[in-house]
């Protein structure tokens, strides 16, 4: 007898809807993949900051200091470039006390080449004269600049990885070298960008140290180096760095500088009106809260050419103003910046990142911890700390920017009584 086989076989009945099931289940994997890659950003984030943090510690081992912000070589007018009628004597290529907390802490988290390349003189073109000084030019010549007479200072544009957030997506130009880390200025807007350095600007009946000492509350001020016995409040309990986005060129409110309309200062600041921490909210698209309305009169305008592109924040790893390397404790993570009529002066910065809701911060101490955008911030419509013609504020004052804000400060013997 005979008998007959026939093959078994899906029919397209069963074929589809082993499909459909596949796709269920890679639909329901894939949000699990992405949060689970996210969480190892984060957790290469903070372990960036972490060695960052490590480094400001043997930093202050070796010199009994932290490293300045804001500071450098020379405060010499048209010093910073490599100037060709300069070279022959060696004169040109200073940086005109414009650098960050950054560079001075390469050999302390394993970027000793770039340190040695910053800590001598350079001839960039190989032709036998020095066309920058030791602790190279000032960080805010543009790339195109960059090229002077042939120059190029590299350090300055390179992108060093133990800076970068993997969560960031920044790349290329217009920045130089970008950087997600940027040192904790205080809970005050006033003199962040100068501080300790002279400014001839200042009323001589209140006087500039006093003015320094009123309002610059940070781990770090501007133009002097600090150190850990300036931080009564506890290194446990005051922030010295917090995480920054870097810009995209998508008017994000985080990152893209707006320029306020009126005065960041409050009425500390502006005699004619109580203007504060909120001037440049109105701003914000009202259907994409993050970013600015198109047309919105920004600093740093979408299309712009020439060295205003430069001009956004982490844009520029070495460069000292606040808008590149620095933040504060005004407004709570991930709220919008304002700058105060010029990207290179006094603004409302805080911290931001790529990751939700939230951002890392460095405490004095080394611990790196997640701070929420709900962070209680006192009040944001108050004056900031400020000693001058306008406003005198004793030194010590307590912040009006609540937890937030006492985090923010070094020496106000504010209690942090609850977690954070």
């Amino acid at each position: 007898m005979i008998t007959s086989q026939r093959n078994r076989a899906f029919t397209l009945v069963e074929l589809l809807v082993v499909i459909a099931i596949i796709g269920v289940l890679v639909g329901l994997l894939l949000p699990a993949v992405q949060a689970a890659r996210e969480a190892a950003r984060r957790m290469s984030c903070s372990n960036n900051f972490k060695q960052i943090g490590l480094a400001l510690h043997n930093y202050h081992a070796a010199y009994n200091m932290l490293p300045a912000h804001s500071a450098g070589t020379t405060n010499e007018g048209n010093s910073g470039t490599p100037n060709p009628a300069l070279r022959a004597n060696g004169g040109g290529g200073h940086n005109r006390n414009e650098l960050s907390w950054l560079p001075g802490l390469t050999p302390f988290f394993e970027q000793q080449a770039i340190w040695e390349q910053i800590s001598n003189p350079m001839d960039s073109n190989g032709d036998g004269i020095i066309d920058f000084q030791a602790m190279g030019p000032d960080p805010r010549i543009n790339v195109s600049d960059h090229g002077i007479a042939g120059n190029r200072y590299e350090p300055w544009l390179t992108n060093i990885p133990s800076l970068r957030c993997p969560s960031d997506p920044g790349t290329g130009l217009p920045a130089q070298g970008r950087t997600n880390y940027g040192a904790c200025l205080g809970d005050s807007t006033h003199h962040m960008h100068v501080g300790a350095e002279d400014d001839r600007s200042v009323s001589p009946s209140t006087g500039w140290h006093t003015a320094e000492r009123a309002a610059c509350r940070g781990v770090f001020v501007s133009s002097r180096n600090t150190d850990f016995s300036e931080i009564l409040d506890g290194l446990a309990n005051t922030i010295a760095a917090g995480e920054i986005c870097t810009d995209l060129g998508d008017r994000d409110s985080r990152t893209w500088p707006a320029d306020a309309p009126g005065s960041i200062m409050a009425s500390s600041g502006n005699p004619a009106g109580p203007n504060n921490a909120l001037e440049c909210r109105p701003m914000l698209d009202p259907q994409r809260p993050q970013f600015w309305i198109a047309g919105a009169p920004y600093v740093n305008s979408p299309g712009v050419t020439g060295p205003d592109v430069e001009m956004a924040r982490g844009y520029k790893w070495a460069y000292g103003r606040p808008l590149f390397s620095a933040m504060n404790t005004i407004l709570p993570p991930n709220a919008e910046i304002c700058m105060q009529g010029n990207r290179h002066d006094e603004g409302i910065l805080p911290p931001s990142s790529r990751h939700q809701g939230g951002a890392h911060v460095l405490m004095a101490d080394g611990a790196v911890k997640f701070i929420t955008d709900s962070i209680e911030a006192g009040n944001s419509t108050a004056p900031p700390a400020r000693h001058d013609g306008w406003c005198l504020t004793p030194a010590g004052t307590q912040s009006p920017y609540g937890l937030w804000g006492a985090l923010g400060t070094r020496a106000t013997k504010e209690t942090i009584d609850e977690e954070f």
